[in-house]
């Protein structure tokens, strides 16, 4: 069971699950507690998906841009330096890190958002094959992709969390 503690102690234990967004995870505590993690993170994913378009938009650029910086970033929360450490995202070339600044820089102007991927699921290659990709997409297809990715981010890390 996820979710038989108190509230306050429920967010506390959750609220990271979505970056720097713990309102998603207090507001699904009234439906703990949950039989799996599959069902908490749907859950959740209902109430990110009701939310008005500004509320889902904030918590895509709650986000941190991948490859940001040379290097390892310290910027990054915990939590997303490690996944981004295990994409090989602080190992980048020169090159790639231009390639991937170049990227990142013609998202931003086209979705006025960071790119969101599941970088655990990726590799460095995938991610720049998939910016290229989502490139083409409109605004609404691309932010329900920003969305889904951020559930199985949040997903993974739930199941951390709990060792399921």
């Amino acid at each position: 069971m996820i979710g038989a503690e108190n509230r306050e102690n429920f967010v506390a234990r959750f609220g990271d699950l979505y970056e720097y967004s713990p309102w998603i995870v207090d507001a699904a505590w009234p439906q703990a507690p949950f039989d799996s993690a599959q069902a908490f993170i749907e859950a959740t994913s209902r109430i990110v998906r009701e939310a008005p378009s500004d509320g889902q938009k904030a918590l895509v650029k709650a986000h941190p841009e991948l490859a940001r910086k040379f290097g390892v970033d310290p910027d990054l929360g915990a939590l997303s330096a490690s996944e981004q450490e295990g994409a090989g995202l602080d190992r980048l070339t020169e090159a790639e890190f231009i390639s991937f600044r170049a990227l990142n820089d013609a998202y931003q102007a086209r979705f006025d958002m960071p790119f969101v991927i599941c970088v655990r699921r990726a590799t460095k290659e995938r991610i720049r094959q998939e910016i290229e990709r989502r490139l083409q997409q409109t605004p609404e297809a691309e932010l329900a992709e920003a969305l889904d990715q951020i559930d199985q981010i949040a997903l993974l890390r739930l199941k951390d969390k709990t060792g399921s």
